[in-house]
């Protein structure tokens, strides 16, 4: 929530719409390799979240193209 508050800022803020976008693509990868994932338990930390989106954050013109 704070980095789709973040680009919010930065950017045209269009509030709960970029958190489901970014959501979105902080899960992507998750999404698609679930199927073929043998343990069901899964955990995303801060590291994992920032490791993601870290580019979003630093570009504001990528900014600008995540909903």
């Amino acid at each position: 929530a704070s980095i789709a508050e973040e680009v919010n800022e930065k950017t045209e803020n269009i509030g709960a719409r970029r958190l489901q976008t970014i959501l979105e693509k902080l899960l992507e990868d998750i999404s698609f390799e679930a199927p073929d994932r043998k343990n069901g338990a899964l955990s995303i930390d801060a590291k994992y979240v920032e490791d993601k989106l870290k580019d979003i954050v630093k570009d504001e013109d990528l900014s600008r193209y995540i909903l």
